[in-house]
């Protein structure tokens, strides 16, 4: 694709507004460390957080952006552990590769199970129904969890990726914790930050990068 035509594709992704703010997080945000689509994602969540002081939470596990890109231009389904989450990025899918866009709550017992939650009761359904799936968890520790002991006992197929930003005080830093020490692919937020904008945030600038790489590519 011609750079002209390139650049034209790539603003009707992009509000102008957006471009402005992601050159201005640039320059506040100096340099990172990251490159390419790891500091697309940076600057998305900054973006969506108003947060500059974000980017030394941020983990990005090897070879986890390029899984998630491969996923999602595939189809990929998106799991979300909220309603909130999945309205996030349903509108980035449907400009893109119309990937299913779910929350786990559509899985979900009405009453939560003794000792446990609906998030994580939902979580474990549907990742039967949607193996291989991208998922993303802003809220519920609890769902994280219960996917990484699903994976660890060969349950379920592993996601294609996890991005895991459950946000709050209560079981959160241990939900962290236990999806670092895994093998998954991974983007993750430590310590207390995260939610269901941040997480979409991160989808998002995964589906716009594979978006844009594959249009570079141009027609088959």
């Amino acid at each position: 694709m011609p750079r002209q035509a390139s650049k034209s594709f790539e603003a009707s992704l992009d509000h102008p507004i957006f471009r402005e703010s992601v050159r201005r997080i640039r320059a506040w945000l100096g340099p990172t460390g990251l490159e390419g689509v790891e500091q697309e994602v940076l600057e998305r969540l900054v973006h969506s957080s108003g947060d500059l002081a974000l980017a030394p939470d941020l983990r990005i596990g090897p070879g986890a952006c390029a899984a998630g890109l491969n996923a999602l231009a595939a189809g990929a389904p998106i799991l979300t552990d909220t309603a909130m989450a999945a309205a996030a990025v349903a509108p980035m899918a449907r400009r893109t590769f119309a990937n299913p866009v779910l929350s786990v709550l559509a899985w979900a017992p009405a009453v939560a199970p003794a000792g446990g939650t609906r998030a994580a009761a939902g979580m474990e359904r549907a990742l039967v129904e949607h193996p291989g799936a991208v998922v993303l968890v802003g809220s519920a520790p609890t769902a994280l969890e219960r996917l990484l002991e699903l994976v660890e006992a060969g349950t379920i197929a592993a996601p294609a990726l996890v991005i895991g930003m459950p946000v709050g005080f209560v079981g959160v830093a241990e939900s962290k914790r236990h999806l670092a020490a895994s093998a998954l692919p991974q983007i993750r937020l430590e310590g207390s930050k995260g939610g269901a904008g941040l997480v979409g945030a991160a989808a998002n600038a995964l589906l716009r990068r594979a978006w844009l790489d594959q249009a570079a590519l141009g027609p088959p």
